[in-house]
């Protein structure tokens, strides 16, 4: 429906509106304590800010074609994103119906009717009524209503819808980045199995060259049957090891299954190496952390809606003005309905003010001011949080990679220790267990190196989660609602 000659009248009124004094507080983002500097020293700190973390994908960064698939799926059927997308639309339709408060409410009808007047009927005027009257009312008016927005209470609620609208946005940022590095961390422990079960499976494959040697000493009469049920032992229990990994790799893989939205019973993933290297992460500094966290995002813009709340309870302390207008046509006959003589209008203002309520708008403003020192709380908590959680990764990354440099030594020196201990075993310089003493060690320590490299894999995703993953608040921004003239032309 379109207004015409309303235009003029509905734009004046509009600048009304937005023309008034907002008697809320000005928004300023809370101070939180900010380093200037990360504690972790290099290789960890970026060197050039071209080498970003990819903005969107940031799991190219470990060059695995496999995680990437992975990921695309996710972003594409996890069910959580999808949840997390239907919140962003209603909190756009919430401040859409918040940005509505700004223009006039036009409404219309038709109706037609026969009555009869009863002939006893009070008097209207001097003459009193002697005779009933049967007559037809045929009616299309129209109500025009305006509040006009002079203490900002409107506004208010526009700037609070339009925050938590782009707070929803950087929620559902923050699933995705969940998502995507629980993705990623699960797919990462999952391959670090496939290497652990590539490892036992070389011992159990050792184990029964290791069992036929002996038995076939034992056949000769040079070894003991202490030493065949040793050896036994030690297979077996490298088998038991076996059926325990493949149990847990299943496990990661149902959750796989899920987080890309399909179905466990009839999703697999190939067993493949553990290849992945640990890819160089760009840092930065601390501040950048506010800029790139979307939980932080999020966080902040609670704390602008809750100010925004402030100025809207403390709007209820100041008189709501209201313009009303009507008009139409009426008649008695229908074909003199849409004649100049059947038009009627009728144009009024109104005040109302609340004089007495038990202090009930107190209590409401209070209740506002209160939010809003919960959300400056949970915002500069989220904050300290996430420099918390970038330390963790630096000295996570750092720790496992010292780490796991001693422990490739310590399975060299296991291969040889073994070695040895097999020459001096058919050499008849010592028992069978102290061969078998050196294939568990090698064992533990191939499984322990395989460990950390898995452990570091994840470590890195946890550091670019708690970096933000390549986001940037400006991505939210422009997320605003706003009143537009198409606004007035639309139900």
């Amino acid at each position: 429906m379109r207004f015409g000659k309303w235009n003029f009248a509905i734009c004046f009124l509009l600048s009304l509106g937005l023309g008034g004094c907002a008697v809320g507080p000005k928004y300023q983002k809370a101070d939180v304590p900010t380093p200037p500097t990360w504690s972790a020293q290099e290789p960890w700190r970026a060197a050039e800010p071209k080498d970003g973390i990819p903005k969107g994908v940031w799991w190219t960064l470990y060059q695995d074609p496999v995680l990437t698939g992975l990921e695309e799926n996710a972003l594409n059927a996890n069910q959580s994103i999808q949840l997390a997308v239907t919140r962003v639309q209603q909190a756009r339709d919430l401040a859409r119906v918040q940005v509505a408060g700004f223009f006039p409410s036009l409404s219309a009808g038709a109706s037609g009717e026969r009555q009869r007047l009863s002939a006893n009927r009070p008097a209207v005027g001097a003459t009193a009524p002697t005779t009933a009257i049967t007559e037809n009312i045929f009616q299309i008016p129209f109500q025009l209503n305006y509040e006009a927005d002079i203490f900002g209470r409107i506004r208010g609620n526009v700037q609070a819808a339009n925050a938590q609208y782009q707070a929803t946005a950087a929620d559902l940022e923050n699933v995705r980045l969940l998502i995507t590095s629980d993705l990623a961390s699960d797919y990462f422990n999952l391959r670090e199995l496939d290497a652990e079960i590539t490892d036992v499976q070389e011992a159990i494959s050792y184990d029964e060259k290791g069992l036929k040697l002996v038995q076939n000493r034992h056949a000769g009469g040079i070894a003991s049957g202490l030493d065949v049920a040793q050896q036994e032992t030690v297979l077996d229990a490298a088998r038991a090891q076996l059926h325990l990994l493949q149990q847990q790799r299943a496990t990661f893989e149902h959750a796989i299954a899920t987080l890309v939205g399909s179905p466990a019973p009839t999703f697999h993933v190939a067993p493949a190496p553990l290849t992945t290297s640990i890819p160089a992460i760009p840092m930065g500094v601390p501040s950048d952390v506010l800029e790139r966290r979307p939980d932080i995002a999020e966080a902040e813009r609670q704390m602008a809606a809750q100010n925004a709340l402030i100025g809207v309870a403390k709007s209820a302390f100041y008189p709501s003005v209201f313009l009303a207008g009507g008009g139409g046509l009426q008649s008695a006959d229908i074909t003199k309905l849409f004649t100049a003589p059947s038009s009627f209008w009728s144009l009024g203002v109104s005040a109302a003010e609340t004089v007495f309520s038990g202090g009930r708008l107190h209590a409401q403003l209070d209740y506002a001011k209160e939010g809003y020192q919960g959300s400056v709380a949970n915002y500069r908590n989220t904050v300290l949080t996430a420099f918390q959680q970038v330390e963790d990764g630096f000295s996570g990354l750092t720790t496992l990679a010292d780490a796991a440099a001693a422990q490739q030594r310590a399975v060299e020196d296991s291969q040889r220790y073994l070695s040895i201990a097999n020459d001096r075993y058919v050499g008849g310089l010592v028992t069978y267990l102290d061969v078998i003493t050196a294939e568990q060690t090698l064992l533990s320590n191939q499984r322990l190196a395989t460990q950390l490299l898995g452990q570091r894999l994840v470590t890195s995703v946890f550091l670019v989660k708690a970096l933000g993953g390549g986001w940037d608040r400006k991505d939210i921004e422009a997320l605003q609602v706003r009143p537009e003239k198409k606004n007035i032309v639309h139900q």
